[in-house]
């Protein structure tokens, strides 16, 4: 259970760094308003806004690899830094999705392996 945990939450840092990189990065990009579903004017206005949420994810993606990192040498330590990385990934997905309805798929992408490494995180915690 332990690898799948760590493989899931690998790819959810992942994702998430991706997600950094076209909210912070790219945000103007035509690529990125297109998956976004923003203007040039929209993305004009809303780059700091955007910036802001692609480093609070680039924070999550680091707490999870962190805690990948950890879950050897320190257990306690790493399963509690992917737990708190992948089950705010998942929050955040849960939020998206039932705040608005039309960004289902987005939030879909954003929490599908946060969900499955928090599953599997649990599951090796409850069956050592």
């Amino acid at each position: 259970m332990l690898i799948a945990a760590l493989v899931f939450a690998g790819l959810a840092a992942l994702v998430h760094v991706y997600i950094f990189v076209l909210e912070t990065l790219r945000w103007e990009a035509p690529r990125s308003r297109t998956i976004f579903g923003t203007t040039e004017e929209e993305a004009r206005i809303t780059k700091p806004l955007a910036a802001n949420q692609g480093v609070y994810n680039l924070m999550l993606a680091i707490v999870t690899v962190v805690g990948i990192a950890l879950v050897f040498s320190v257990p306690a330590a790493g399963i509690a830094l992917i737990l708190a990385g992948t089950g705010s990934m998942l929050g955040a997905a849960l939020y998206l999705a039932a705040s608005d309805g039309t960004k289902l798929r987005a939030a879909a992408t954003q929490g599908t392996f946060p969900l499955l490494a928090v599953l599997f995180t649990v599951l090796h915690l409850a069956i050592g």
